[in-house]
């Protein structure tokens, strides 16, 4: 399938946003959430996310399917680009207010950002896992298998750019998981 790299993606985004809306209810009643938990988040929001993950669909699945004769100034993939964005501009503004919390421990806008990264992400995976996806491996049968080495391809390439490694993202999942539920139930 031309889509498993992707499917493996949304898996371990999908394990993190679970940890963040945990992140999200601790906040608001009034837990302190130290920096050491909270950077990774926004290291895999913003790095693994949208530089590796979403570069691998810009650059690889969604061209494929262009060149399958699924436009791509318009419809779905149009629609995924602009959400692409919206989920880059959720990452900043993440950022910055996990700072601003750092220094002032008001959670308020953090809280208000990642509630909204939570939600835009979650209905985003969701279209893409049961919309976008199911497109892509009817369109893309005669070259699924050169689709995912590309995609694998961008991974590495996109991840050394960085100084990461994919089982450094996985690690930072579960360790925040771990840490989330330990140190706060």
């Amino acid at each position: 399938m031309s889509t498993i790299s992707l499917r493996r993606d949304h898996d371990l985004i999908e394990k993190v946003i679970k940890s963040m809306e945990t992140t999200v209810h601790l906040l608001e009643s009034g837990k302190k959430i130290p920096e050491s938990i909270l950077n990774p988040v926004i290291d895999f929001s913003k790095n693994f996310t949208d530089v590796c993950h979403h570069t691998k669909e810009e650059k690889s699945l969604f061209p494929a399917l262009g060149k399958a004769g699924m436009p791509t100034h318009m419809g779905p993939i149009a629609k995924m680009l602009m959400e692409h964005e919206e989920t880059r501009k959720i990452g900043n503004s993440m950022e910055e207010s996990a700072n601003n919390y750092f220094n002032t421990d008001d959670a308020t806008q953090l809280i208000a950002d990642m509630k909204e990264y939570v939600e835009h992400v979650t209905e985003h995976l969701w279209k893409e896992n049961n919309r976008l996806f199911m497109m892509a491996e009817a369109r893309l049968q005669n070259v699924s298998k050169q689709v995912d080495d590309e995609l694998n391809q961008i991974e590495k390439i996109k991840l050394e750019e960085i100084g990461k490694t994919r089982d450094h993202y996985e690690q930072i999942e579960k360790e925040f998981s771990k840490k989330i539920s330990k140190e706060f139930s």
